[in-house]
């Protein structure tokens, strides 16, 4: 078998010699020209080319393949070898062999399907399905032109077993820093077929924490993007996350693809940006922490709840009534006269309102009869018997105008808003009957807000949508894909907005309802988002194997879902065993101290990461504050934070979603900071998935029953001896 080992080494060193020398006498051909600045468009054309080439070679001078797949296509009789890396590159010769096959490439699809077994293997081509046999398949790790490993996953004349878990935990165990990155060399089966899937569907996909959902989503944008070439482009993509931390800590994955510009954003700052608004945004954490204290028992979250109302279609469906009847009284019920003696009867503004400019929107409607009765009164004025009477005319009949102008309904969105939610007075443009609709608990607490000028996340997507109702989508504001993160966070009503702006339904919609912490406002069963779109138009993929953490956390983790939330959503864990889930009383120690001794502890293994979770972020803050005081260096995560900076933190655990750690402290894992709600487990469960390495849990009190188990290789009371 080393022997084996040795003489498969030799050759992708070989190989790796060559390819070197072929890229770098390229790079250094293409590099030699000089850059056409000219105005020719032929010599254009070929400088694009040439920079195309440039820009490829230069990504993989230092880590040109990641894999090998040897390959007979059914009737050719010759197999070939085939190198496939993050950007694919052409012979110098243009031969039908490339020196690197893109991963996106169909051919390369068949590095992640296939998984072994004596028959042959297929692929989609866009000629049709290609079938053959596969010879071998074999992962290759290359740092800075160096061969670091060879593992071969399947190999159709060996003897030897495959060792594809190998390679996959080889990877899996290396410790995280600051940003997420690329998985194009462990992308597994399940996760290629989400990857690859048709564009103009919406794809929902349940993931359980780790698995990879969010680079699956990136790394489709790319597939996408190179596909789809002639259809989309990157500037008409946008992915949602749930903060702005969220978006730099996965910011560096895009570029490792070679792709860039697309956008991203939260849906607050994209629904702001669109709505121009001057009002005070409620922080989440305000929020957070009014459902998080409350004492006793959390109330029940029906859809009555007004985050769960006003993100509901039928909030959604009383807007769009709103809007109906301030059509129907949108011209002031009286004659226009500019001056005394000349009257522009209503019959015939309805006309041009309702009749010839009924295609547009509201908005521009009033916009464009406004301006058909300013021509009307320039027209008339020219009718004057003297320049004496035609200026007398023209200044009554500018203040005229200015005032019927002021008789028509505001179509600014927050004053509609204003106008649902203020008390019913006479001359309403909201009736009563559509007022009602709205359950009294959510008219009570929206008009406070609104008193105070103050907006809530859960109204941005009724403000966006009345700004859709009264004013058209310009098509710089279309995309051609949407992914949304943290998706069992958002709204019916969120994604029903969002397919106004999006193209074919063209979606990758990503979460996990084991994670909805947000459960006052995000929905509780995905078939609450897949009603949304026809059943052609919509597919449910779920991925239930997690690559993050080892066998010991997922277990424990397991448990916690199991007999706290009782969803039935649990994670298979790849074979990776570490250090047992650490459950440590306080004792003696001041709390403060026995956080400090445990971060201290975890810092001294070198891990890279370690982040010390508590409930809240009045938490965060004072702890981060006494850290600091004992002199140990942490971060505070809040929600101001822009950039995840890695190293050593502190942050509450609702901010930690989406992120991982080399190693987790869970502060306060107790009775008095996690109860036996459903919510309380499914808070305690996001800490607990952060950690990669290891996971220690602190308590000052009684552990909730969730957290109660007896597995020895699960879970280890006290302190590691010192």
């Amino acid at each position: 078998m080393e022997e084996t080992f040795q003489s498969a080494y030799q050759e992708e060193e070989q190989r790796l010699k060559n390819t070197m020398k072929e890229v770098d006498r390229q790079l250094a051909k293409f590099t030699s020209i000089p850059v056409y600045t000219g105005h020719d468009f032929t010599e254009q054309v070929l400088e694009a080319g040439r920079e195309e080439r440039r820009q490829r070679l230069s990504k993989i001078v230092n880590e040109p393949y990641f894999g090998r797949l040897d390959f007979e296509e059914q009737g050719t009789n010759q197999m070939k070898p085939l190198y496939i890396g993050k950007v694919g590159v052409d012979r110098e010769d243009y031969t039908d062999q490339p020196l690197v096959i893109d991963w996106r490439a169909p051919i390369a699809s068949l590095f992640y399907s296939f998984t072994g077994g004596e028959g042959p293997a297929e692929y989609e081509s866009p000629e049709g399905v290609v079938e053959g046999l596969v010879y071998l398949k074999r992962n290759i790790v290359i740092r800075q032109q160096i061969l670091e490993r060879v593992a071969d996953t399947y190999n159709r004349g060996s003897d030897q077993p495959a060792v594809s878990d190998e390679f996959l935990v080889y990877r899996l165990g290396e410790n995280k820093d600051n940003k997420l990155r690329d998985i194009v060399s462990t992308i597994q089966a399940e996760q290629d077929r989400i990857i690859r899937a048709a564009r103009n569907t919406a794809l929902i996909i349940q993931g359980v924490a780790g698995s990879g959902k969010t680079t699956v989503a990136l790394h489709r944008l790319a597939f996408l993007l190179y596909q789809y070439k002639e259809q989309v482009s990157a500037d008409k993509m946008i992915i949602f996350a749930p903060n702005n931390m969220f978006l730099d800590y996965i910011s560096n994955v895009l570029p490792e693809l070679g792709v860039g510009d697309i956008q991203q954003s939260t849906f607050s700052d994209w629904a702001l940006q669109m709505l121009n608004l001057d009002v005070r945004l409620a922080d989440t954490a305000e929020t957070l922490e009014y459902w998080f204290e409350r004492e006793g028992e959390l109330p029940e979250i029906t859809d009555e709840v007004p985050g769960r109302f006003k993100g509901s279609m039928r909030f959604m469906d009383i807007l769009r009534s709103c809007i109906e009847q301030m059509e129907m009284t949108s011209v002031p019920d009286m004659d226009f006269s500019p001056w005394d003696g000349k009257v522009l009867p209503r019959a015939e503004i309805m006309k041009w309102f309702d009749e010839e400019y009924k295609p547009y929107p509201l908005a521009k409607r009033k916009e464009r009869v406004m301006a058909r009765i300013h021509r009307w009164i320039e027209m008339e004025l020219k009718k004057a018997p003297s320049a004496a009477v035609q200026k007398e005319r023209k200044k009554k009949a500018s203040a005229r105008e200015k005032a019927y102008a002021n008789k028509w309904p505001k179509y600014e969105p927050l004053t509609l808003y204003k106008h649902i939610f203020k008390a019913a007075k006479g001359g309403s443009v909201i009736p009563d009957e559509i007022r009602k609709q709205i359950p009294q608990s959510v008219m009570k607490s929206t008009a406070a807000d609104l008193k105070q000028n103050v907006v809530r996340e859960e109204d941005l997507p009724a403000l966006v949508y009345l700004h859709v109702l009264v004013n058209e989508i310009s098509g710089e504001q279309r995309f051609d894909h949407v992914v949304i993160d943290e998706a069992q966070d958002f709204s019916p009503f969120q994604i029903a907005l969002l397919d106004l702006f999006v193209k074919g339904h063209s979606f990758t919609i990503l979460g996990d309802l084991s994670q909805g912490i947000h459960a006052y406002r995000g929905v509780h069963r995905w078939e609450e988002m897949s009603q949304l779109f026809a059943e052609e138009h919509n597919d449910y993929f779920a991925l239930t194997r997690s690559y993050r953490s080892t066998m010991e956390i997922i277990e424990f983790a397991n448990t916690i879902l199991e007999k706290g939330v009782q969803s039935g959503i649990t994670a298979v864990p790849v074979f990776r065993s570490g250090d047992g889930v650490r459950l440590i009383d306080y004792g003696e120690d001041s709390r403060k101290n026995a956080l400090q001794r445990a971060m201290q502890h975890l810092i001294d293994k070198d891990y890279r990461t370690v982040s010390i979770v508590t409930r809240t972020l009045h938490e965060a803050k004072a702890l981060y504050e006494e850290l600091k005081t004992a002199g140990v260096e942490v971060n505070l995560i809040d929600d101001g934070k822009k950039q995840y900076e890695g190293g050593y933190s502190v942050l509450p655990v609702y901010l930690s979603k989406g992120l991982e750690f080399d190693a987790v402290i869970v502060a306060d894992a107790d009775q008095d900071h996690y109860g036996n709600s459903s919510w309380d487990a499914k808070l305690l469960y996001v800490g607990c998935t952060r950690a990669l390495h290891e996971l220690w849990l602190m308590n000052g009190s009684e552990r909730p029953v969730y957290m109660e188990q007896e597995a020895k290789e699960v879970v280890i009371h006290g302190w590691p001896s010192e």
